[in-house]
């Protein structure tokens, strides 16, 4: 049988007057912006790392493409030979490999509406979708309706919300969690 986690919480201090209530949003305030100064030096210094990598990794992706260019110029002018006339694909080295390979098709549409409307004059409507999805906004706007509806819930939680003074960052939490307490 598993052994249950037991979760020690801090004990809260609760203030007894709007003067410590006062208090306790200009400490948050202060913790915010000490968070904010730490995420701010640590977002500048990874920035100095990825900008100092690539820099580094520009010379190594330069002589990459310029000998895979001279490979591929040699293997296209060669192709019949090393393919056998085509009959097979890849060619081995002591060193790696390299082939030939096609890509799956794709299909790509300019102008889809112009597209659609030809598919539906062409009698082509088998190269055409409906998608159906439910409408979230409509459920909104008759909840009672939408209610009477297996499947269909509409939720609305109440949040308590703190913005200390000078911070460009709310804290908000839903009110059930305190609950829980």
């Amino acid at each position: 049988m598993a052994k249950k986690k037991i979760v020690k919480r801090v004990a809260l201090p609760v203030p007894t007057s709007i003067e410590e209530v006062a208090n306790l949003v200009r400490r948050i305030g202060e913790h915010q912006r000490a968070l904010t100064v730490i995420q701010t030096e640590t977002g500048n210094k990874m920035e100095e790392i990825k900008s100092k990598a690539t820099a580094d990794c520009s010379p190594h992706q330069d002589a990459i493409e310029n000998l895979f260019e001279a490979v591929y110029i040699f293997a296209q002018t060669n192709r019949d030979e090393l393919t056998e006339e085509g009959k097979k694909k890849t060619v081995n080295l002591p060193t790696g490999e390299f082939h030939w390979r096609l890509t799956p098709p794709a299909v790509s549409v300019r102008n889809v509406k112009k597209v659609i409307a030809l598919c539906k004059s062409l009698g082509l409507k088998r190269f055409l979708r409906v998608k159906e999805e439910v409408d979230r906004e409509a459920l909104l706007k008759e909840p009672e309706t939408a209610k009477e509806i297996k499947g269909v819930t509409i939720t609305q939680r109440e949040e308590f919300v703190v913005k200390p003074a000078e911070a460009q960052v709310e804290i908000s939490k839903n009110t059930r969690d305190f609950k829980k307490r």
